[in-house]
């Protein structure tokens, strides 16, 4: 069994309140766990409304399928937000 990981930040410059940061991560969220099977969710600065940090995770028999998922996944999250991604951490144990 392989576990893939990762943890995303963005930064959303014209997000300037909690409740607009939430509607964002929201969005974002519920989006990307319909199009994939995964499991995700807010992770890291819950108090810093222009950075949106964003983990999840997925498992597979195959190092390779868990490598292309990660990047089907990271693929679909920049593409439907207008934040901008600027960090990932990726871990495939």
């Amino acid at each position: 069994m392989k576990i893939g990981s990762a943890i995303v930040t963005f930064r959303a410059e014209w997000v300037h309140s909690l409740k607009e940061k939430r509607m964002v991560i929201k969005s974002l969220i519920e989006k990307t766990r319909h199009k994939f099977n995964i499991s995700i969710a807010e992770v890291d600065t819950p108090d810093n409304h222009q950075i949106l940090t964003v983990g999840f995770a997925c498992v597979s028999n195959s190092a390779q399928h868990i490598d292309e998922m990660l990047a089907q996944v990271l693929n679909f999250m920049e593409n439907i937000t207008e934040a901008e991604m600027i960090a990932v951490q990726q871990e495939i144990i």
